[in-house]
């Protein structure tokens, strides 16, 4: 799960409050599709809980990848502004912390310390997903999800606090980690 706490790890403690107050809670059953492939979706997603699958109608719906716990869903239509070229729908029951778009396009546009720690934030988490996805490098397992992730060194120090502030979420919305 390192890999995936990038964004929380890169925010200043002020911009991860700005990301409590504006988010919202969203229950998806097994089943349920959170976002549909070609549909412009108004939001940028955090897995607080559950199992979300990844599938791409190019390759006849097949499953492509699972996203877990501390996952971030939707981040490469916020950055390129297109729909979605994948249908992300619950493996199991699942919660996710909504950020809407257009709060999230208008705190970066008052605030550059944030939009500067956002995508830098997202630049890490898309490089490194393009890494893994292209090459096969050394991994480290991850204990608590069993899977073998690669660190990044850039991050490897406050991926701590991350996970800290994930826990912290789902504490205070009371959802069982």
């Amino acid at each position: 799960m390192k890999k995936t706490l990038y964004l929380l790890a890169e925010l200043s403690d002020r911009d991860f409050e700005w990301l409590i107050q504006v988010g919202k809670l969203y229950e998806i059953p097994t089943g349920g599709v959170l976002i549909h492939e070609g549909e412009p979706i108004n939001a940028l997603y955090l897995v607080l809980k559950g199992v979300l699958s990844v599938f791409v109608g190019a390759l006849h719906d097949q499953e492509v990848a699972q996203l877990n716990r501390g996952e971030v869903v939707g981040e490469i239509s916020f950055v390129d502004s297109r729909p979605p070229t994948a249908t992300v729908k619950a493996a199991e029951d699942s919660i996710v912390w909504a950020i809407p778009r257009i709060e999230l396009v208008r705190k970066m546009q008052q605030d550059v310390a944030f939009a500067a720690h956002f995508y830098h934030a997202l630049a890490i988490f898309l490089a490194d997903r393009l890494r893994a996805t292209v090459s096969q490098p050394e991994f480290e397992e991850d204990s608590s999800t069993g899977q073998n992730e690669a660190v990044n060194p850039e991050i490897e120090g406050v991926i701590e606090l991350a996970q800290l502030r994930l826990n912290w979420l789902l504490k205070h919305l009371n959802i069982e980690h």
